[in-house]
């Protein structure tokens, strides 16, 4: 039997960085299936591109970072900053290459056979294209533009993060003098897609605003010559670094900080290909950025406009058929949402059933005369969050109101800043977090003074309250008004406005305090079992997986011979099929319509098997830097309609891309399958349901199909 310490050799592990790579590479795979409909592929690779922004404003630059720091520790997979810096360098620009040929030599054409001709360069437009692109230029555009120039009196500017831009070298029209740089953003605040005349071919088409740009630059710079002019963009250092010891007042500190990620260290620099050598040493230079850094791109720079196309109308019959929520067959009758919680616990399963029930859970509450308190945690909310207003509500009607705001999800602050201050006016106590940590659970407690005393009702969940993204992340969601578990969440929050935690905790298990150790607890339960001649069984879904501690602990148990079967959507940096170590362990990646968001987890326990779900990845910022909740699943019919998700999802034959020895993935291989696509099953089954609901005397009620363990195949 290997020794425990084997299974930390950095040979058995994955660079994370580097796995997620490979994961935005499988949602670039989407964008080049031929199968999905065109412009469902336009939206996979828009979110390839907004993906690898954030993967670079946030992962390399904080390797960048270590590096600037001296700093020399090795991952898990043995590689200091330096190394994987050089090793991402590589993968990113082959991705980038990726994606470019993807939309010129796939999607353009097929864009033009369908009727949508996007024009590249402005000089192929018609004389009446033209004409039409100049006007437009004058009327709407040339008003909003702000051109820059550099001599001796005005320095290099600003360049915003993440701005496109177009850069110009000028000489003046009378002298033979130096070559001068300007520049021009290409402002956000007017559409980039811009509609033009078809011409002859009919159909529509768009040209981008750069290039309407670009075609009018010399209007903006009367005295000079355009010599060349080309757009470029930056990425820089995005990720914030707060004292929270020192910083007196959090709300304050992150204003502060955001402004600063405009202007943080340069990062990446795409440029058109093809562009000016001495324009492009000057904007080089200027931004300190390294050769490695440069990205020429042949074709528009920051492809996350392809969601804007995406929304282009008259193409309804290129997209996928909007999916609707179904009602939850539970809510479907009139009446209080506490009556029937009361009645049993609920499973919520989003994006496949409808989110409004939870959003109803809060509206109830915020005017139910006979509820105490709400308290809820707040990760990530809405533009226009029906949530926050009924927690407002509720402050207004009087109520205790407790909501934790995170201030520091990342990309979010500014928006949560808003909340904060709206919750806070309304009369709510708005906590701030803890220090240190963030507060990434999901958790709804409502205090209700019914006819036998205080009843506590808590809704628990493994995604966002946020009803918009409840529409798109798939999620499991569970209400109940346990004793047991609304003890817990009184705890819960009582922790996070400042008490202690409480001696012991009945359901619920929480990050950092000993979410791990439960964790490491139940994976080795599993091997106590097969040694003592039992089967074991460990079925886990994801997000991502790189904490060494639990990937150690899964290398021993599938040595010992417990079946681990993982479903990590993103980051995997434990590898598969490495003889005496993984071999009993398999790893499937689902990549669909739908985010799978959820994480759920299975424990076979001889027989006596445990069902949890939760907020947290198996990663160490979720496990040690993180307030995370899991929670258990017990109620026999709500166990078993878990089971069944994480069954169907085994049983995908279309989105899922298998996890192989030498650390690629590939889709399963279809020969002799039936094509079975997990995410459409679910659709069909919500509808199914809530239809089987709404017409009770009918002899074709929906009965969901039972999980089947191995032993009764």
């Amino acid at each position: 039997m290997a020794e425990k310490k084997d299974y930390l050799d950095p040979e058995l592990y994955t660079n994370r960085e580097l796995s997620w790579i490979l994961f935005n590479k499988r949602v670039l795979s989407e964008a080049r299936d031929k199968q999905i409909p065109l412009f469902e592929r336009l939206k996979f690779l828009s979110i390839t591109a907004s993906n690898l922004d954030e993967f670079f404003m946030v992962r390399v630059a904080s390797l960048k970072d270590m590096v600037n720091a001296k700093y020399t520790k090795k991952d898990i997979a043995g590689l200091t900053a330096a190394q994987q810096l050089d090793k991402l360098n590589v993968v990113t620009h082959e991705l980038v290459a990726q994606q470019y040929s993807t939309y010129n030599r796939s999607l353009l054409p097929l864009l033009k056979a369908n009727g949508l001709t996007v024009v590249e360069k402005h000089e192929q437009l018609s004389k009446d294209q033209a004409e039409y692109v100049d006007a437009y230029f004058e009327e709407n555009v040339y008003p909003v533009l702000t051109p820059m120039a550099v001599d001796s009196s005005r320095p290099f500017p600003l360049i915003r993060n993440k701005s496109l831009n177009i850069g110009a070298l000028l000489s003046k029209r009378k002298e033979k003098g130096e070559l001068e740089f300007a520049t021009v953003q290409v402002p956000s605040v007017l559409a980039r897609i811009v509609p033009i005349p078809a011409g002859d071919n009919g159909g529509k088409a768009v040209i981008l605003l750069e290039e309407v740009i670009e075609r009018n630059i010399s209007r903006l710079f009367l005295n000079y010559d355009v010599v060349c002019s080309h757009p470029f963009r930056i990425m820089r250092n995005a990720d914030l670094t707060i004292d929270e010891d020192e910083a007196e007042d959090l709300l304050k500190e992150i204003e502060k900080q955001l402004k600063k990620r405009q202007w943080g260290q340069a990062i990446r620099l795409e440029v058109e290909a093809g562009m000016d050598k001495r324009l492009l040493r000057i904007i080089k230079d200027e931004l300190s950025i390294e050769e490695e850094d440069i990205y020429h791109i042949d074709g528009p720079l920051d492809l996350t406009f392809l969601m804007k196309m995406y929304g282009l109308e008259g193409f309804e019959h290129l997209k996928e058929e909007k999916y609707v929520p179904q009602p939850v067959p539970e809510f479907m009758e009139e009446g209080s949402v506490f009556d029937k919680i009361r009645q049993g616990d609920i499973l919520l399963h989003h994006p496949f059933q409808t989110f409004a029930p939870v959003v109803q859970f809060i509206r109830e509450a915020a005017r139910d005369p006979e509820v105490l308190a709400i308290k809820q945690t707040l990760y990530r909310v809405s533009g226009n969050s029906p949530i926050i207003a009924a927690l407002a509500q509720a402050a207004e009607n009087g109520k205790q109101v407790s909501v934790l705001v995170e201030l520091k999800a990342r990309f979010d602050e500014e928006n949560n800043i808003v909340w904060a201050r709206k919750l806070e006016k309304a009369g709510c106590h708005v906590i701030y977090g803890l220090v240190g940590l963030k507060t990434h659970s999901k958790i709804t407690l409502v205090v209700r003074r019914e006819e036998d005393g205080i009843r506590r009702y808590v809704h628990l969940g493994t995604g966002n309250y946020n009803d918009a993204t409840a529409k798109l992340y798939t999620d499991i969601g569970m209400m109940t008004c346990s004793e047991a578990i609304g003890e817990d969440a009184t705890a819960v929050f009582n922790m996070l406005s400042g008490y202690s935690e409480p001696l012991s905790w009945n359901k619920l298990s929480l990050a950092p305090l000993w979410l791990k150790d439960k964790f490491l607890y139940l994976i080795g339960r599993e091997v106590k079992n097969v040694r003592a001649g039992e089967t074991g069984h460990i079925i886990a879904k994801m997000n991502s997986l790189c904490d060494q501690d639990i990937i150690a602990a899964l290398y021993e148990a599938s040595a010992a011979g417990v079946k681990i079967e993982l479903i990590v959507r993103g980051i995997c940096s434990l590898k598969v099929g490495i003889p005496g170590v993984s071999e009993n362990i398999s790893v499937r990646s689902i990549v669909g319509t739908f985010l799978e968001h959820s994480r759920i987890f299975y424990f076979e326990n001889a027989g006596k098997s445990e069902v949890y779900c939760g907020s947290a990845d198996w990663m160490p910022r979720n496990l040690e830097r993180r307030v995370e909740i899991l929670f258990p699943v017990e109620d026999p019919k709500l166990k078993e309609k878990v089971l069944r998700i994480l069954d169907v999802q085994l049983r995908d034959t279309v989105k899922a891309h298998l996890l192989q020895p030498d650390g690629s993935y590939e889709k399963v291989d279809r020969r002799g399958k039936e094509t079975f696509n997990s995410q459409v099953a679910f659709c069909v089954e919500a509808m199914e349901a809530a239809k089987a609901q709404e017409t009770p005397h009918d002899d074709r009620v929906f009965i969901p199909e039972k999980h089947v363990s191995e032993e009764e195949e």
